[in-house]
């Protein structure tokens, strides 16, 4: 029988890993020590493993070993001469730092982040915050909510992310335990002057929105109905304006004053909005008074963006069984499956033929350590069939 159309002397996972800039990879390494008390599984072993095991979504450590040895011939290829062994991997999910995994992704981030450009995207510089909670089984970090009445409390870790509108990978990641307060994450973003961020109402910082307005930094985000505000003067709505816009007005916020901080009055821009789709009132928050009432309501609507990254990120990749219990473990995981969003995003720009993003994590997982050209076989997955017919 004839090879593929699509076979090259290399598994399809080679040429994925091939994204990896080795020579940066290995100055990360180096400069901070990364293989220290290391024998045989290394930093960039590690590394290929974790990958390995997170785009074939194994559930186990035990998975991902009967994994590998199932290929054991092709290992090689990946420039690993090691078949890691449970303990092994697990020891080094809880000794080897993730910040080393998180400089990965910050490389990868900064060598592919101009070419992942969207250029049909009109709104510049937006900047999109928001968070998602990963339930763990055990209460290794502080859930959200209440005790339960019978049984433990689960614990939960939230990945607080910032993407920008025009790249749609994130360019900013924090962990905290579920019970923090989104709005302590608010004030530890830097944005240059004249960027705009939204973000929901979850993040409400007053003394936050005071400084993006000395910033010249423009936010968008919703009321909160217990807000305390004044009025100062409204704003004449065109007689062009969308039929749902109600009421624009310029308001004072203000915050009580306490031991911890002074009473502040914040000068921001009131919009009231009727939805039909939802059938309800919606309140906007903004400081920009440029921006047409409009223009702040669709920049509020390009939230959709993140909510739609979280989901990818939970339906594609192992997000519900984590490979050790350890913070340090977690974190490690999480790091690992930005890093693997990343590639299968650069993989996905670099084809003309359209896919979802679900198919296409599929077909790589099915075809990952199989001898194809990933490229040819993603371009024209049927060319053999239609050969043998």
């Amino acid at each position: 029988m004839s090879k593929s159309t699509h076979y090259l002397g290399q598994p399809s996972y080679l040429q994925l890993i091939k994204l990896i800039d080795i020579v940066n990879l290995d100055s990360i390494i180096s400069t901070h020590n990364y293989n220290r008390y290391t024998k045989k599984f290394d930093a960039y072993t590690h590394l290929i493993t974790y990958l390995y095991a997170v785009f074939c979504r194994y559930d186990s450590i035990r998975e991902l070993v009967v994994g590998l040895l199932s290929n054991a011939t092709k290992l090689h290829h990946l420039g690993i001469n090691y078949c890691v062994k449970r303990s092994t991997f697990a020891f080094a999910n809880k000794n080897r730092s993730s910040s080393f995994f998180a400089e990965v992704y910050s490389m990868l981030y900064a060598q592919y982040s101009p070419f992942l450009l969207d250029s049909h995207n009109k709104k510049g510089r937006l900047y999109i915050m928001d968070s998602t909670t990963i339930t763990l089984f055990s209460n290794i970090l502080k859930g959200a909510g209440q005790n339960p009445i019978k049984g433990n409390k689960k614990g939960g870790i939230k990945v607080h992310t910032i993407i920008t509108s025009h790249e749609n990978v994130p360019r900013f990641i924090r962990f905290t335990s579920a019970a923090t307060h989104d709005h302590t994450l608010l004030k530890s973003i830097n944005l240059p002057e004249g960027s705009i961020i939204v973000f929901d109402k979850a993040y409400v910082d007053y003394t936050v929105y005071q400084s993006f307005s000395t910033q010249k930094i423009t936010y968008v985000t919703k009321l909160k109905d217990n807000a305390k505000y004044e009025g100062l003067e409204e704003i004449d709505i065109p007689d062009s304006a969308d039929d749902g816009i109600i009421k624009d007005e310029n308001r004072v916020l203000r915050n009580k004053g306490s031991k911890e901080r002074e009473e502040l009055e914040h000068n921001c821009r009131r919009i009231v909005y009727w939805d039909d789709k939802k059938g309800k009132l919606i309140v906007f928050l903004t400081n920009s008074s440029e921006l047409s009432a409009e223009d702040i309501i669709d920049i509020y609507r390009r939230r959709w963006q993140i909510e739609s990254l979280f989901k990818q990120l939970k339906q594609n990749f192992q997000l519900r069984y984590f490979y050790g219990d350890s913070v340090n473990a977690i974190e490690s995981q999480i790091w690992v499956v930005m890093i693997a969003n990343l590639l299968l995003t650069v993989l996905k720009k670099s084809l003309k033929r359209p896919w979802a993003f679900s198919n296409l994590a599929t077909i790589v997982r099915l075809i990952l350590m199989n001898y194809y050209n990933i490229y040819s076989f993603l371009e024209n997955p049927e060319n053999d069939w239609i050969n043998i017919s």
